[in-house]
């Protein structure tokens, strides 16, 4: 299918919420000297968060994804919807390099950042937003413009996990698996340890056992694309050199782990995964009708 793209004005309503499991307990030692170093012992306070979501119209696998229709309204717009009724954010902003994309933005009411066009993901992008606002945040929180059906509490989860983790400078969250998306690359997988840290991220199926074979008994987790930051380790993340794990699976977050700072990693129930592709947006309608969400 071709989906459209639109711009709607539109306002939205609040739709049915899946409850957060919560933060997962335990508290761990930074085991790199990189983030002994830049975390100094200090258990620093953070409380002032920011949602940022990154936006921009060109894609490899989607253009123009952000304004693509999802029942009547462009995706960027649902997402700013539900990440709106989050408790934990004190400000929400669009950061992007697209003027169509802040046109629209600005139509349905968002306050929009322009970026550089030079930034490779969406944490740089959310690094450079973050320099151009005129408050100070401690946490930001990266909202995927690709996740129309973002549930508030996760977002206000990722937010605590990191608030209640002071030797972690990042959080996310992951929920189950589905069998059938166990080989698909497009949907990134998460192993943890057992204080809630992740230990790693792939587009191969992990843990992967000698059968080759998904096993129906192991909890597998799917990293949802929601992320938070320290705010001062965000200032540097851009400066951090790619490492070989980032650039052989294509993802951003290994660099942090690579590097020895530590990301701490809530549970949350979620049924329904973001729009990676063209495909991927029927889907996500079809959701939406069979439990009538508008």
């Amino acid at each position: 299918m071709s989906p459209n793209l639109i711009c709607s004005s539109s306002e939205s309503s609040s739709t049915k919420a899946w409850i957060a499991h919560g933060v997962l307990a335990g508290a761990a030692i930074a085991v790199a000297i990189g983030a002994h170093t830049y975390l100094g012992g200090s258990k620093r306070i953070r409380t002032r968060a920011v949602g940022i979501i990154p936006a921009r119209y060109s894609s490899s696998r989607f253009q123009g994804k952000p304004l693509v229709n999802i029942l009547g309204k462009p995706m960027i717009q649902r997402t700013w919807e539900r990440s709106k009724l989050a408790t934990t954010l004190d400000h929400l902003v669009v950061a992007t390099d697209d003027e169509k994309i802040a046109e629209c933005c600005r139509g349905f009411g968002a306050d929009v950042i322009m970026t550089s066009e030079s930034c490779r993901n969406g944490t740089e992008r959310c690094s450079e937003a973050l320099q151009k606002l005129e408050k100070k945040y401690d946490i930001v929180v990266n909202i995927q413009g690709d996740e129309p059906l973002i549930e508030p509490e996760i977002i206000d989860g990722v937010v605590k996990a990191l608030q209640a983790a002071p030797d972690a400078v990042f959080s996310t969250a992951v929920t189950s698996l589905k069998p059938e998306d166990a080989f698909d690359p497009n949907r990134v997988k998460c192993v943890v340890d057992n204080r809630g840290y992740a230990i790693y991220f792939s587009r191969g199926l992990i843990p992967f056992n000698k059968s080759g074979n998904v096993n129906p008994q192991f909890p597998y987790m799917l990293h949802l694309g929601i992320q938070s930051y320290d705010s001062k380790f965000l200032k540097i993340y851009p400066g951090l050199q790619p490492t070989p794990l980032q650039l052989e699976e294509d993802l951003e977050q290994l660099k942090v782990l690579e590097n020895g700072y530590k990301m701490k990693v809530i549970k949350v129930d979620h049924e329904v995964h973001g729009v990676d592709i063209p495909e991927d947006v029927e889907k996500i309608e079809s959701f939406m009708r069979e439990r009538n969400l508008s």
